[in-house]
C-alpha cells in the first residue's frame, strides 16, 4: 500500500499574523512525526495540495491518502480536499465533506446539537451590528467568535467580553477579520475537557478523557482555552489525562461526546471539546482534523496515558479508513 500524506501550503498571508505562523509550524512537526510512523509499514509519500493535486496522486499511484489539509479560502475548505478526492475515487482518513462542512461551521453545528438534544451553550449569529441590538444577553460574560474557524483562530483573552460596550467592538471586529456570522456564546464556567473518538458508525472508542486546567495562569488572564493560553502560557496550563471523575460522569463525558460524533456524521477520529456546568457536559464544538503533533496535540496526550500510544493512533486512524473502505486486499507491509 503507498499512502501519501496531504499537506497545506503555508497560511501566512491568509489568516491573521501570529495565528497563520503557528499553526504552519505546528503542522510542519506533525507530518514529519506522521511520516516516520507510516513508513515504517507502508511506502509513503508527503504532497502539497495545489492546483495538480489530483495529477500527482494518480501519477504517484496512491492507494490512500492521509488527510492534514485544513484549506486555505473559503467557507468550507476543511471539506475542498475531501471532494476532490472523493470526485477522483481516491480513499482518504477523516471525515466527509458533510463531516467537515457540518463541524467546521459552528453555527450550523450547534443547531444540529441542540436539534439531537444534546446539551450546548445558547448562541447568536451576528452577520452585522444591527443584529446586536435585537439579541437577548441574558447575562454577562459572554463568548465572541468565528463561526468557522479552528485551533484557536479569532478566539483570544478579550473575545470573552463583560458589557455591551466591548461585545459591540470585538463583534465589530470579528466581522472585518472572519467570514460572517461571528458567533455570542453563554459562556459556561466550568470544568474544561476533551475527548478524542476513534471510529465509524457504532464501532467507537473514546480515549483516556483530558482535562484542561487554568488554576496556574497568571491572575489577569482569563480562563479559558484562548489563543494566548493555547501558544504563550501552556507551561502554565495543566493538563490532566486521565481526567479525575467519577465512573458515572466519566461515562456521561463519553456518551455525550459520542453522540456529538454521530450526529456531525464524523469519520476515523475527531475531538469533541466539553465544558461541565453542574454534572451536565455542554459540548463547545468538534475538531474533526485535530492536529495530531506528537506529544503537543491534544489527542496525542490521551494516546499517551493508554496503550496505543503515538505510533498506535497514526495506524488507527489509517487502519479505520482501510476498514471503512473495504482495502484490506491490497494492505501491504513494507520491509
Amino acid at each position: 500500500m503507498k499512502i501519501a500524506i496531504l499537506i497545506d501550503g503555508p497560511r501566512t498571508g491568509h489568516f491573521p499574523g501570529e495565528e497563520a505562523s503557528s499553526e504552519d509550524l505546528h503542522k510542519e512537526r506533525a507530518v514529519q512525526c506522521i511520516k516516520d510512523v507510516i513508513s515504517t509499514r507502508y511506502k509513503c509519500i508527503i504532497l502539497k495540495a495545489d492546483y495538480d493535486i489530483l495529477t500527482k496522486l494518480k501519477r504517484e499511484k496512491i492507494d490512500l491518502a492521509f488527510n492534514l489539509c485544513n484549506g486555505i479560502r473559503g467557507r468550507t475548505r476543511l471539506a475542498q480536499i475531501p471532494a476532490l478526492l472523493e470526485f477522483a475515487g481516491i480513499p482518504y482518513t477523516s471525515s466527509s465533506i458533510l463531516g467537515h462542512t457540518l463541524a467546521i461551521n459552528k453555527h450550523y453545528a450547534c443547531k444540529i446539537f441542540k436539534e439531537a438534544g444534546l446539551p450546548t451553550p445558547r448562541f447568536a449569529s451576528i452577520y452585522n451590528l444591527e443584529e446586536l441590538e435585537q439579541i437577548q444577553v441574558t447575562s454577562f460574560p459572554v463568548l465572541v467568535k468565528p463561526c468557522d474557524e479552528g485551533s484557536g483562530r479569532g478566539i483570544h483573552q478579550d473575545s470573552l467580553v463583560y458589557d455591551m460596550d466591548s461585545l459591540v467592538a470585538k463583534v465589530r471586529k470579528g466581522l472585518k477579520t472572519y467570514n460572517p456570522p461571528i458567533l455570542v456564546t453563554e459562556y459556561i464556567k466550568g470544568r474544561e475537557f476533551t475527548v478524542g473518538i476513534l471510529g465509524n458508525g457504532d464501532s467507537l472508542e473514546a480515549l483516556p478523557i483530558l482535562e484542561i486546567c487554568f488554576e496556574g495562569l497568571p491572575k489577569n488572564l482569563a480562563k479559558f482555552y484562548s489563543f494566548e493560553v493555547k501558544t504563550r502560557y501552556e507551561d502554565h496550563t495543566v493538563f490532566k489525562c486521565p481526567a479525575p471523575l467519577n465512573e458515572k460522569l466519566r461515562n456521561e463525558i463519553i456518551r455525550t461526546a459520542k453522540r456529538a460524533y454521530k450526529a456531525l456524521n464524523m469519520r476515523d477520529y475527531a475531538r469533541v471539546d466539553i465544558r461541565l456546568k453542574g454534572n451536565t457536559p455542554y459540548i463547545l464544538e468538534i475538531n474533526s482534523l485535530p492536529g495530531l503533533q506528537k506529544g503537543y496535540s491534544d489527542i496525542t496526550k490521551m494516546v499517551n496515558a493508554c496503550s496505543l500510544k503515538y505510533d498506535g493512533l497514526i495506524f488507527k486512524i489509517i487502519h479505520n479508513a482501510i476498514k471503512r473502505y473495504n482495502l484490506t486486499g491490497i494492505e501491504t507491509k513494507v520491509g
